[in-house]
């Protein structure tokens, strides 16, 4: 049963429509009720229904504050089940009987390999100390396991090269990378085998318990596991625990293009981390699992393995265990072409288990709910001209106030999210989410209820709140429908949330709404409206708290360039957009809106004014919740060469980079000599301005500092040299480089005007640039590497005085001895507890050819 679209076509402009003869007298009781209460400023709308030309204004009417409070308990309720999905683990049970997976031995494993210290790749921690480890527990699992299964190891020291659009592109060469390697599988072989990959290495300065020492410590338990299991194996599973992963991926790259076992993989799972604990997050098949609660102290000293709860560590190894299993004794892996299926749909259902399917599959579902919605609202917009003509006209401009409410919404929240970062208070949230709720969140839910409570008194006058209440919720699903259409389109495989938001709402109002003619929008109605969301509302809510819950630590350390309230209102405004949608119907059914918006607008400016008085310190020393600020510290001497190589500037001093948008605005007042006098000069002429980046995310951050400090000399000094220039047939120069250093070096080049880089010997052999059009190559090499020794080809349509290429070399010390200095030392002592400064020294030198 769906509202009569007539009654909008039923006295348009009050007191001009006519009158049936016969229902005057039974109308005439409810028009002057309606009457006196606009008299009274309730402002209500009149129509008539199908049945006859009752006026159900008065009627259908519901109190503001009921529906505001049942709404807001509503969201509320499924909050408190998506937080109690997340924190959902395993029960406290036995752990450590035969065949299962035991947490409190893979805690074992994790505390050892963390009590090694950080795990850079060609440290001794890394190279010698984890390796030893590794192979000692490989080797009693080996003592362990069942004669049914055959157990190989295997250490690779892969040397490789490959480039990558990742951070505005840059080319990756590594020497001498480690990867253990464990083969676990029947005693006469296996053809094809399943892998996992965890990695032990980790980023200078952390112990990396969750980055990634605990799913190592969980791959050597189910290695345990399995290898004891008196269930015979039908394939082989690889076990690849790599020592190259922080350095973007070299040691995956080595083991894939280079290892013999790479040819048996027919499926596989990562285990990552992008956080610290809680529940892993399915991100990919062929399966890709990753920690992502606790963003903050990722990547620092306090990602420690007493922040993992032992639950997180039993329900990982239960789920990689048997998911390992099941792939490892059945014939998919024999006959993988069969369920090759290409793009696939999944998605987690609230933590109690996966659901995957074909995206054409997933297409056929998406289509089907369309036709769905176009049978729905064709059978009105196609209603015969002298009764259509209003609800097409209606629904037009509701699509109109819509889109309005949403953009002008956007606008006020970003207009505030400017304001905010100008002033110099960006990230009063990061360490209280909340405050962004109350802030832009409030904006955004007011500023809709004030377009549509303004069309509602200014456009649909005479319109009842039952035609009213029909034709936005119609709107909000053809807007949703519309999504659904464009993302199917694409190919893009979450199009299925879009389905689950068009195919349960449309279902509950065709179920719905017949309780809704007999009782009206009474507390019945929205007891049933809200159960038959319940499906699209929580799982929306659910996949918002993982966007959330991963942005929101990304967004304090995304570098200078972009302002964090303005990606965070940016998402708030969305996700409000979307959980208002089928909302918007109670605006039209509720007797005023006039308490809410005031309520709405007092939070947003409280919270405001509190924003902008600076009472949200960003950070937190907090013990059991740190939020720290993360800053680069380098002590670097430069050298720079002219053409002839003689040297025309040297200097030295501590290279500083604060990894969010405040800059050093909140640590000046503890270190005064870190201000804006000491702003870092970007030389013009040299790639990269001119500094030691690690990585190339110079893009990211361009405001950075140079205290001037003594020049270092580090007892491993990098050598840069070229080894010779030669000129080819077709006209290019092709120079050939040999580098010694450290573990972690950098090379940068920057053609002049007049030449063109057109092929080196990295990579594929064709070079890519970064952001800026400089090349930037990471180069990182393990323990007893040989010279790294390279050529680049430059091709010269002119002749330039000032020579073809400027290439700059840079070593970074990052670990070991040479990692510290005295300066450096001092600096980081001054630095508050709520920050978290990464220090090491570098070198930095520059050559013109």
């Amino acid at each position: 049963m769906e509202w009569s679209s007539e009654s909008a076509a039923v006295r348009r402009h009050r007191g001009t429509a006519e009158r049936r003869e016969g229902q005057a007298a039974a109308s005439h009781p409810q028009r002057e009720a309606s009457a006196q209460e606009d008299a009274r400023g309730g402002g209500r709308m009149r129509g008539r229904t199908e049945s006859g030309g009752e006026s159900r204004g008065a009627k259908t009417a519901l109190s503001e504050a009921r529906t505001a409070l049942a709404l807001a308990l509503y969201l509320l309720a499924l909050r408190a089940l998506v937080q109690l999905s997340l924190q959902r683990l395993v029960l406290s049970r036995t752990s450590g009987l035969q065949g299962e997976f035991d947490a409190r031995q893979a805690r074992v494993y994790l505390e050892h390999i963390t009590a090694i210290g950080p795990r850079t790749t060609g440290s001794a921690e890394n190279e010698i100390l984890t390796v030893q480890y590794l192979l000692e527990q490989i080797t009693l699992i080996e003592e362990q396991s069942n004669s049914l299964h055959r157990i190989s190891v295997d250490v690779q020291r892969p040397t490789g090269s490959f480039s990558i659009d990742f951070l505005g592109g840059f080319t990756s060469y590594y020497d001498n990378i480690t990867n253990v390697v464990v083969k676990l599988e029947p005693q006469d072989g296996a053809k094809y085998a399943v892998l996992a990959n965890c990695h032990f290495d980790s980023v200078a300065n952390s112990p990396g318990a969750s980055d990634d020492a605990v799913s190592c410590a969980v791959m050597l338990e189910v290695l345990r596991v399995m290898a004891a299991s008196p269930e015979p194996l039908q394939h082989a599973v690889v076990f690849l625990f790599n020592g190259a992963e922080e350095n973007v991926l070299q040691a995956s790259h080595g083991f894939i293009t280079q290892h013999p076992w790479a040819s048996l993989i027919r499926a596989f799972i990562n285990l990552e981390a992008a956080g610290v604990g809680g529940k892993e997050l399915v991100f990919q098949t062929g399966i890709d699992l990753a920690f992502i609660e606790n963003g903050y102290i990722y990547h620092t000293k306090y990602d420690t393995a007493d922040r993992i709860l032992i639950d997180s560590i039993q329900r990982a190894g239960d789920n990689i265990l048997a998911v390992l299993k099941y792939l490892a004794t059945s014939d998919m892996l024999a006959s993988s072409s069969e369920y090759r299926h290409g793009s696939m749909v999944f998605f987690d259902v609230l933590g109690l288990l996966v659901i995957a399917y074909p995206s054409r599959v997933g297409s056929i579902i998406n289509y089907m709910v369309v036709m769905a919605v176009v049978l729905y609202l064709g059978r009105k917009l196609l209603r015969p001209k002298h009764r259509n003509s209003n609800y097409v006209r209606d629904f037009l401009c509701g699509l109109g106030i819509t889109f309005i409410s949403w953009f002008t919404s956007l606008v006020t929240v970003l207009i505030i999210a400017v304001f905010v970062s100008l002033i110099g208070q960006s990230l009063s949230w990061y360490n209280y989410f909340y405050i962004a709720v109350c802030l832009y969140g409030t904006a955004t839910v007011a500023k809709i209820i004030l377009i549509h409570t303004l069309a509602k008194r200014f456009y649909y006058v005479n319109a009842s709140d039952l035609y009213l209440g029909e034709l936005f919720f119609d709107t909000s699903l053809f807007v949703h429908c519309g999504f659904l259409v464009a993302l199917t389109a694409q190919g893009f495989c979450s199009a299925f949330m879009s389905a689950v938001w068009v195919a349960f709402p449309l279902l509950t109002k065709l179920c719905v709404y017949k309780d809704f003619k007999k009782h009206g929008a009474k507390g019945r109605f929205i007891a049933l409206y809200l159960l038959g969301m319940f499906i699209p509302y929580l799982y929306g809510l659910y996949l918002i708290w993982a966007v959330f819950e991963m942005f929101t630590p990304i967004l304090g350390r995304s570098g200078s360039e972009i302002p964090p309230d303005v990606v965070l209102a940016s998402i708030l405004a969305v996700c409000v957009m979307i959980l208002s949608s089928y909302f918007i119907t109670f605006i039209y059914l509720v007797n005023s809106t006039k308490k809410t918006i005031l309520t709405l607008i007092l939070v947003c400016a409280v919270t405001f004014l509190l924003v902008c008085s600076g009472a949200f310190f960003p950070y937190s020393s907090n013990p059991d919740s740190p939020k720290p600020k993360r800053v680069f510290l380098q002590h670097v001497s430069r050298t720079f060469h002219n053409l002839e190589g003689s040297v025309v500037k040297r200097d030295s001093g501590i290279w500083i980079n604060g990894f969010d948008y405040t800059g050093m605005s909140h640590v000046t007042p503890h270190i005064p000599e870190i201000n804006d006098t000491i702003r870092a000069h970007c030389e013009e002429n040299a790639p990269l301005c001119g500094f030691p980046w690690y990585l190339p995310v110079h893009f990211l951050i361009r405001k950075n500092w140079y205290l001037p400090a003594p020049e270092i000399s580090p007892r491993n000094p990098a050598h840069f040299r070229l080894v010779s220039k030669e000129k080819m047939p077709w006209d290019s120069i092709k120079l050939t480089f040999e580098a010694t250093g450290p573990s972690h070096m950098s090379f940068y080049v920057r053609t002049h005007k007049g030449s063109t880089l057109s092929q080196w010997s990295l990579g594929n052999g064709i070079p890519v640039t970064s952001r800026g059009g400089d090349y930037f190559v990471f180069y990182s090499h393990g323990l007893q590497a040989s010279a790294w020794q390279f050529w680049i080809e430059v091709q010269v349509s002119e002749e330039q005085p000032e020579g073809m290429v400027t290439v700059a070399i840079a070593a970074h010390y990052l670990s070991g001895e040479n990692k510290r200095s005295s300066q450096l030392d001092a600096l980081k002592e001054k630095f508050p507890d709520w920050s978290f400064p990464s220090a090491w020294v570098s070198t930095y030198s520059l050559f013109v050819f």
